[in-house]
């Protein structure tokens, strides 16, 4: 295997008239290469049918990746439509990729677009929001010169442009609406606690719920998985800690605790006040109608674009977070809590 690679080595650097130092340098991304010595190590790849490494491949400029967790809950699809038309309002084309139990995970899609020569990648609310994560996935893509940004969820010390929502202020919203309502007993249910969005808007909850009745607030709490099932099964077991409202982390989550009320003959919002997250589509026709914290789809989706264009032409900013407030949208699943 070291005879052939050395060979290789030969042959390339034989073809392009430089040193094997050089060709190695080149093939590793090392610095210490002029561009015409890089181009004609490249040249000799081709001329004499070696691979080239990732790296050193022809990027199709009109192709970027768009890698979303799922499309189950309904805010993201709408990522994927925001982001999808701003890409293509500059020239660009989306190539989706979601993540599902059963299909590709995330690095198996990186590679299928590394292959097809993207100019970058969008990343919605993938592993990089999960804080376990070992995170040299995304190093390897900075080596590479990979053009990335990501959309809820940071890394810090990566420096890689990210767009998320303030979920801090998303969870202090939520409870202000709902202690002006009257509720003191109010629960927070979300997603796994390894995610950072759901570490924020539980810091914003308890920074909401502290403020306003003292230390030791804000400990009704259930973390489970980000869909229906999980929002009943959480809600359940607040419901039996005698909540008379409800922080949800998510739209379908909001409506899994109403299914747990209804289940327990308690009415919405007469006897428990729901709140969902996201805003996303159609939570204005459910019943009742969703009171919810929008998230700011379009602007996050529209300047994640804007970002990774930057990043493409080698324009981009000091790569930090930039959030973006949400909103707080008034239906009629919560309402005045009355003592009985």
């Amino acid at each position: 295997m070291a005879e052939r690679a050395a060979a290789r080595l030969d042959d390339i650097a034989r073809h392009a008239g430089v040193s094997k130092a050089t060709v190695s340098r080149v093939l590793n991304e090392r610095p210490g290469v002029s561009a015409k010595a890089r181009r004609a190590v490249i040249t000799a790849l081709d001329v004499l049918g070696y691979e080239r490494p990732s790296a050193l491949r022809p990027r199709s400029s009109g192709l970027v990746g768009l890698i979303v967790a799922e499309l189950q809950n309904p805010v993201f699809p709408l990522f994927a439509q925001v982001i999808e038309g701003s890409l293509a309002r500059h020239g660009y084309t989306a190539v989706l990729g979601t993540m599902t139990p059963e299909g590709a995970g995330e690095d198996e899609y990186v590679g299928m677009l590394l292959d097809r020569g993207v100019s970058g990648i969008i990343f919605v609310s993938g592993l990089h929001a999960d804080t376990t994560i070992d995170r040299s996935r995304y190093e390897d893509l900075k080596r590479q010169r990979m053009p990335i940004v990501f959309v809820n969820g940071d890394l810090p010390g990566l420096a890689i442009p990210t767009l998320s929502c303030d979920d801090a202020i998303a969870g202090r919203i939520a409870v202000r609406h709902l202690i002006e309502l009257g509720h003191r007993r109010i629960g927070f249910l979300s997603g796994p606690a390894n995610y950072s969005p759901v570490r924020r808007r539980l810091a914003g909850f308890r920074q909401a719920m502290r403020e306003a009745f003292g230390p030791g607030a804000g400990e009704l709490v259930e973390l489970t998985t980000f869909d229906v099932n999980g929002g009943q099964s959480a809600a359940n077991l607040l419901l039996e800690q005698g909540v008379t409202a409800l922080v949800c982390g998510s739209d379908l989550m909001a409506l899994g605790a109403i299914r747990a009320a209804r289940r327990r003959g308690l009415r919405v919002p007469a006897d428990v006040s729901v709140i969902g997250a996201d805003d996303s589509l159609l939570m204005s026709f459910t019943d009742p109608p969703l009171t919810t914290v929008r998230q700011p789809v379009l602007a996050i989706g529209v300047a994640a674009v804007r970002a990774l264009i930057d990043e493409i032409r080698g324009k981009g900013a000091k790569p930090a977070e930039h959030l973006f407030e949400p909103e707080l949208v008034l239906r009629a699943s919560t309402g005045a809590h009355t003592m009985r």
